[in-house]
């Protein structure tokens, strides 16, 4: 790369420039590129993320000269720039098992800084005295550093690294396990900067067919554009619902299946009753997620979308259709009368959450700090005391009250026995591995304390009528060691990339108290998780609004699938309609 003194200057000042001050200065900065090149070495594993994160790196030194021109300072901010990009994704990867990624950049908003100063409240503070001490380091270098380097030329190394980095990302795809691994930060995130630009430059944020002419519109000859409200505005259009409506009560029964579904699994008796509705039929729900990603099945749950329709951008799915998707299960309840109200079970900032439910209509949201704890993992037994106080609050306002109420208690890891004082009298180890015994014992729990919650409902409310529909997110991580032991890895990893739904399967389930379901024909055995609001509104005796009358029709044309239907088309095609209608924006 070529180097050059600062134009303008004498012979003298050149002189004086390759004193004690330049030498010290040009250690600095060849001392900057071997810390940067020693931390790659200790965190990248394997030739091709070594190869590629060097790319990432000399293509950020090159970026800045572009900028700069100064290569002291450059190489000083990208090694702060590099540290603070590994710290951030042993910091992500602590919360979510997932590493950093580009779109973590891409769709940066203010939940995400919310949520790091909710979890590290000293992180302000910190973030304040690192400036206040960088400063004038970087000042320093500025002002004494003697070398320039032509912006050409820099140029020419962000093309030449750029078009590497891309070919490396094509060639080599990165693989959908790779990011849960925990290693190799910098050439993931490289990685896919690659698949996220292809991937909003061939289909945008989420998969739609193109605009047809004249528009696509949904049943009702435009009935739904009346519809198109904030979620606090009034109705537009009138409800035709019974005058008695019950009340709802959406239960996520977290990492929860049935696991007789699995070879040689031992269960204590009764064990399969949980997972039966009122009529005692048991049925199933097809998750989008496994082992993981809880937020993927609270959009279909809330939504009525598929997140498969964000692609490789899925993970994000809350955070990209927060305040942009406003179509959904809370927003069609506001319509009939009823009080919206989410408990959830984290700081609401996480994955722009709160943002996101307030845009599909839920009215009070209410997160873990205004439940007055600082652990999301609580017995269930906590959760339903919560909703039974937010009940009482929302019941004066004489309007029917629909909560969305999370339940945590089987969350991950299984290796720990949770809370064995909470555990049901009478419960005996089944007999298999002591992972999967564990798993067992907390569903046991939470069918007890289902019971409890249920009880007290008709004990304090033997007026009041409920209609109550829980299911299970996604299947717990070790499920995969139970459903096919042993199973190659690599097959294992096809399965899931394939979406068998072995690996998916979870169950739903409607109750009722003091109250018979209205209409179970969209109950189907199996159904997609998209169509669990168009189960519960029809379960409820409301009449749906036009975007769900569409649904309707697709589910009973494609036999409960949603996005697996023709490959994706009649997810495409209602995608398309709800842009149309003007309740997906900006996307």
């Amino acid at each position: 790369m070529s180097v050059v003194a600062e134009s303008g200057t004498n012979q003298s000042a050149g002189a004086k420039a390759r004193g004690a001050g330049f030498f010290a200065l040009a250690g600095l900065t060849v001392a900057a590129h071997l810390v940067a090149l020693a931390v790659l070495f200790t965190t990248e594993y394997g030739p091709f993320a070594i190869t590629l994160s060097v790319l990432a790196w000399i293509f950020l030194n090159c970026f800045m000269l572009a900028v700069l021109r100064r290569p002291g300072v450059c190489a000083a901010l990208a090694l702060a720039l590099i540290v603070i990009l590994i710290a951030l994704s042993h910091f992500k990867f602590g919360i979510l098992q997932l590493t950093l990624t580009f779109l973590d950049f891409l769709i940066i908003d203010r939940d995400t800084f919310s949520f790091l100063l909710s979890v590290f409240p000293r992180l302000q503070m910190q973030l304040i005295v690192a400036g206040l001490v960088a400063a004038p380091v970087l000042w320093a270098l500025w002002r004494f550093d003697p070398f320039r380097v032509r912006r050409s030329v820099a140029l020419g190394g962000v093309a030449a690294t750029a078009a590497l980095i891309a070919a490396m990302a094509v060639a080599s795809p990165e693989q959908a396990w790779e990011p849960f691994q925990g290693v190799n930060h910098i050439s993931n995130l490289a990685r896919s900067g690659v698949v996220a630009v292809s991937r909003l430059a061939s289909t945008g944020w989420i998969e739609a067919d193109p605009p047809a002419e004249g528009g696509l519109h949904l049943a009702a000859a435009h009935a739904a554009l009346p519809l198109m409200q904030t979620p606090t505005s009034a109705p537009a259009t009138p409800c035709e619902a019974p005058a008695k409506r019950p009340h709802i009560i959406m239960l996520l029964d977290e990492s929860s299946f049935d696991v007789t579904s699995a070879p040689d699994i031992k269960v204590p008796s009764g064990y399969t009753d949980f997972f039966k509705s009122s009529d005692g039929k048991q049925r199933t729900m097809i998750a989008e997620s496994t082992g993981g990603p809880t937020w993927y099945t609270e959009f279909n749950v809330l939504t009525g979308l598929s997140a498969r329709s964000f692609g490789d951008l899925k993970f994000y799915v809350t955070r990209i259709a927060a305040g942009r998707v406003t179509r959904g299960l809370p927003q069609a309840l506001q319509r009939c009368g009823y009080k919206t109200v989410s408990l959830y079970p984290t700081y609401g900032d996480f994955l722009g959450a709160r943002t996101f439910q307030k845009g599909t209509g839920v009215e009070e949201f209410i997160d873990m700090a205004a439940m007055g704890v600082n652990e999301d993992m609580q017995p269930d037994s906590f959760y339903y005391d919560q909703a039974l106080k937010a009940f009482a609050r929302e019941k004066a306002s004489q309007s029917p009250v629909f909560m969305f109420v999370y339940l945590t208690a089987n969350h991950f890891p299984w290796t720990d026995v949770y809370r064995p004082d909470l555990t049901p009298k009478g419960w005996t180890p089944p007999g298999n591995t002591a992972e999967v015994d564990e798993y067992i014992r907390r569903q046991t729990m939470t069918a007890s304390d289902y019971r409890d919650f249920t009880a007290r409902l008709k004990r304090d409310y033997p007026d009041e009528s409920f209609l109550v529909l829980r299911f299970g997110d996604h299947q717990p991580a070790i499920s995969q060691k139970m459903l096919e032991p042993g199973i190659d890895q690599k097959l294992l990893a096809k399965r899931l990339m394939a979406s068998d739904p072995r690996y998916y399967s979870t169950y739903y389930a409607i109750d009722g108290i003091n109250y018979a379901p209205a209409n179970l024909s969209s109950a189907l055995e199996t159904l997609d998780a998209a169509y669990i609001p168009l189960v519960l509104q029809e379960a409820a005796g409301l009449p749906l609004d036009p975007t769900f009358t569409e649904q309707k029709s697709i589910m009973l044309r494609c036999k409960g699938a949603f996005y697996a239907c023709k490959k994706g088309a009649e997810a495409r095609r209602f995608n398309r309609m709800l842009i149309d209608a003007g309740m997906i924006k900006g996307l």
